[in-house]
């Protein structure tokens, strides 16, 4: 009997899992010396080519552990083959550590002494960490020869994790604090808890889905503290251990819970070392340390000093809530504490919160007598760039103080940018072709897919079997390895991507009759579904769609005519006409000359139009028409609000107001694929979504306003749920034509988005469009106006990009933008004000400070003319009088 062939087979086909173990444990040093010899390389075959075979591996990962460890001989083997990325994971561990000890169990205990040292020191955060009730990877195994071996288990920071995650899992599966209690390695591991990194994110889920009925391990720690069976003093020099090293990270949410599960006593708490961390701590440690601070200070008085340094610390952080504690302990404080009081209060000063100025300057008016000539400068330096009525006060408390001038904002240089990739170069040869298909995925630009589709055609034209011949290994390695005479699933993904159908082009070429059946699916899955592909990405698809039916058909043409010649997506025209010229007679494709009648540019040169003329075929004299007409006409536009079905969360729906372009097309003869594009109407819930609309500016880059308004259908049901990337905007602004309040209210709306790299997307678009001279910001401020007051768009994100476009060079237009938007949000008498207004009046300063604006904002000057000392009001105030000096 041959070991390896039954081995074999078991891995492949078998079920009987203990079986296996049995005969495996059974064989000589020999056999399994010999199924040793084979397993390594067999595993390497399965693993190799990806697809189903190496989804069976990783599904049976215990199995091949589980052999591994029975036949390979050293210790070192086994912890390589065990700790192997295949199979370090497999499922239901604490099974898998039971039959990996079965396999082991007849070694000699220097040899699993040996195993266990390896094991754990190999050991690292898995990818599922904490969501396998049935035991942590890994860490069963290696857990369970430690304690076995009675090794001092090696410092390993997973190891530590992986000992919370399984405590967590007991926990709650109901077990009693014993598990803990009488861990064997508990005395190891407690210690190790404020030292090891990854171990934060098990404590911090684990004490938070405790509930009354379900201990946590932090809690099962300060419960053993409390009887004595773990060193409380241990745990509380731990956590003042992790709070130093890791204090500014929410990695230490943890200790600071356990802190407080432990109730210190005040001589318990390390002041110096609180005080040290309070100004960069996260905010659960900057609390916990500002009330234990507060704690001893009430209870015996800290030293004067460390008082002095403590309420600095909470003065200097830029949360609202710590410079409120320590106004409140400086109220409290006793006049020889006046000195250090100042100190802190003088950072108050440079706060950006008018109340918390205020508060700040009532207090050092109260401390002024009892301040040392040091304290008085302090506060004489920081008051110069307090508010006018405040900087008073502090002069007649503290002597004379000169007002700090501000520094004038100083504009950028606009430089429009090319955010748009060089074209490919051209493809030489059968076997560059063919180069450019692998048999996994492929990921290729517009332009790529544009240049690789008009080879694919030219080349079938010249010598289809050259290139079929070219293509063939990767067609056996792609479809025919796995007998694939099909599509073996289809979804929208397939159905609609670019990639995919691209690689159905070169199938139709290599095997037309699997690319048929293929197109059959494509076919029955559209019909059911066309529901999920908007207008553009269905034009897309079916573009590529109608090359495929071409090469399934055994037909070819000498070249495809929309191949773009721009980066913008743009065909010279003169081009275009040579390509109808090298078709002669012959039809083009449909959609193919559609589109590249869209491509072309707003106007051409009189001598192409005279070549145009002189074309015989049909298409040549559709041309010819097309350009004494001068191309597409702009269809009719008109934008306004409407209300948009949205998720909230899953089966949840809302609706929301949404800024929307109705489209209709211009009165003309147009062939229907292209009138279609001219036609929009608001849709509800995510019939305009797209997650890729990289394709759609080059589909109409002489139109950029008709692209706009199908690109603001998608943004308003895909911005609120963060779904869609900006990028394409800056690519849609570099093609012609007219843009007008749907391209500035896609603007607008992309600055809604909650991710700042996408909202900085809409920013550079601005500026491209700023550069050019092209950007209303009347249009982007009506839009934006619109977005804020709806809730679509908030001014916390919004807010800080205008900034950077009014800094950036493009003032004027930022001016323009907020002189439209601030009449919509400024508030009427007795209204709250949006969060955020002061802000956004702020950079309306900046902007019209550098515009050198001048006029009226309609609202403003009731808002200035209120009564109070708001931060509101003072900017208010300030772009009042900024924009009407003389």
């Amino acid at each position: 009997m041959n070991p390896w062939h039954e081995v074999r087979k078991q891995l492949e086909t078998g079920t009987d899992d203990t079986g296996l173990l049995a005969f495996v444990t059974g064989l000589t040093d020999t056999e399994r010396k010999a199924v040793a010899a084979q397993l390594p390389g067999y595993l390497a075959e399965r693993v190799r080519g990806g697809g189903p075979s190496q989804w069976e591996v990783i599904n049976r990962a215990h199995v091949f552990r589980m052999v591994g460890a029975a036949c390979l001989s050293g210790a070192a083997q086994v912890a390589a083959w065990l700790h192997r990325r295949e199979l370090r994971e497999p499922d239901a561990p604490r099974a898998d550590a039971e039959r990996v000890l079965r396999a082991i169990r007849g070694r000699k205990d220097e040899w699993r002494r040996d195993l266990a040292h390896r094991l754990v020191a190999g050991l690292r955060p898995g990818t599922r960490r904490g969501r396998n009730p049935d035991g942590e990877p890994g860490w069963e195994l290696a857990a369970i020869l430690v304690i076995e071996t009675g090794i001092e288990p090696p410092g390993n920071d997973a190891s530590v994790a992986g000992w919370v995650w399984d405590l967590h899992h007991r926990l709650g599966r109901g077990a009693p604090i014993d598990v803990v209690r009488d861990h064997p390695l508990l005395d190891v591991m407690v210690p190790r808890l404020f030292q090891a990194e990854g171990v934060a994110l098990a404590l911090t889920h684990d004490w938070r889905d405790a509930g009354q009925d379900r201990p946590s391990v932090i809690g099962a720690l300060a419960s053993l503290a409390a009887e004595g069976r773990v060193d409380r003093r241990g745990l509380l020099d731990g956590c003042t251990t992790r709070f130093l090293t890791d204090g500014q990270s929410r990695d230490v949410e943890p200790f600071v819970t356990l802190w407080n599960l432990l109730r210190p006593a005040l001589d318990e708490i390390p002041l110096v070392d609180l005080v040290r961390v309070l100004p960069v701590a996260a905010s659960p440690l900057a609390q916990l340390a500002a009330h234990e601070l507060r704690r001893v200070d009430d209870a015996a008085g800290l030293d004067g000093d460390l008082f002095a340094e403590a309420v600095g610390a909470l003065a200097f952080r830029a949360e609202k809530k710590y410079v409120t504690i320590a106004l409140r302990w400086i109220a409290g404080a006793a006049p020889e504490r006046a000195d250090g009081c100042l100190a802190a209060l003088a950072l108050v000063f440079g706060q950006d919160a008018p109340a918390l100025c205020d508060r700040a300057v009532r207090l050092a008016l109260k401390l002024a007598p009892h301040a040392s000539p040091t304290a008085a400068d302090v506060i004489r330096e920081a008051a110069a760039t307090l508010p006018a009525n405040l900087l008073a006060q502090i002069a007649g408390a503290f002597g004379e103080v000169a007002p700090a001038l501000p520094e004038p904002p100083v504009p950028g240089v606009l430089r429009p940018r090319a955010a748009l990739p060089k074209l490919p170069p051209p493809i030489a040869s059968a076997a560059e072709l063919a180069g450019k298909f692998s048999t996994g995925w492929i990921s290729y630009r517009p332009m790529e897919i544009e240049w690789i589709l008009a080879a694919l055609v030219e080349f079938a034209h010249r010598d289809r079997a050259a290139i079929a011949e070219a293509l063939r290994p990767w067609w056996e390695e792609r479809w025919g390895r796995w007998g694939y005479t099909s599509y073996s699933y289809v979804d929208t993904s397939i159905a609609n991507n670019p990639c995919s159908l691209l690689s159905h082009c070169a199938l139709a070429i290599v095997s037309p009759a699997h690319s048929v059946r293929c197109s059959a699916q494509l076919t029955e899955y559209l019909a059911e579904n066309a529901v999920y592909s908007t207008l553009l990405d269905g034009w897309v698809r079916d573009r590529l769609r109608e090359v495929i039916a071409l090469l399934e058909s055994g037909r070819t043409m000498p070249t495809l005519l929309a191949t773009p010649t721009s980066p913008n997506g743009q065909i010279d025209a003169g081009t275009l006409v040579g390509r109808l010229e090298l078709l002669g007679d012959d039809e083009p494709l449909p959609l193919d000359f559609c589109q590249a009648l869209l491509r072309l540019p707003r106007s051409v040169e009189p001598e192409v139009l005279a070549r145009a003329e002189r074309l015989t075929s049909a298409a040549g004299r559709r041309l010819a028409a097309w350009l004494r007409d001068g191309g597409l006409a702009d269809p009719d536009m008109t934008y306004g609000m409407a209300a948009m079905m949205r998720t909230v969360s899953y089966q949840n729906y809302v609706r929301v107001p949404a800024l929307h372009a109705r489209m209709a097309p211009p009165a003309q003869d147009l062939p229907e694929a292209i009138r279609d594009l001219c036609v929009l109407e608001p849709k509800e819930y995510w019939a305009g979504h797209s997650d890729d609309m990289s394709w759609w500016p080059a589909i109409m880059p002489s139109h950029r306003e008709v692209i706009a308004a199908h690109v603001l259908e998608c943004l308003a049901v895909s911005i609120p749920s963060n779904r869609v990337q900006v990028k394409v905007l800056t690519a849609l602004v570099q093609g012609e034509g007219p843009v007008g309040r749907a391209t500035a209210s896609a603007i607008a709306a992309a600055l809604g988005h909650k991710k700042p790299d996408q909202r900085a997307q809409a920013v550079k678009a601005a500026k491209i469009l700023a550069a050019r001279g092209e950007l209303d910001g009347a249009d982007v401020g009506w839009a934006l106006g619109h977005l804020i007051r709806a809730g679509f768009v908030k001014l916390n994100r919004v807010t800080p990009a205008l900034e950077e476009l009014a800094l950036s060079g493009a003032h004027r237009e930022t001016w323009a933008t907020l002189a439209e938007t601030l009449p919509a949000l400024l508030p009427e008498a007795g209204e709250r004000p949006l969060a955020g207004l002061a802000d956004l009046l702020a950079v309306a300063v900046t902007a019209a400070t550098l515009a050198e604006a001048r006029g009226e904002v309609p609202g403003l000057s009731g808002v200035a003319a209120r009564k109070g000392g708001s931060r509101l009001l003072g900017e208010a105030r300030r772009l009042r009088w900024t924009i009407s000096t003389t």
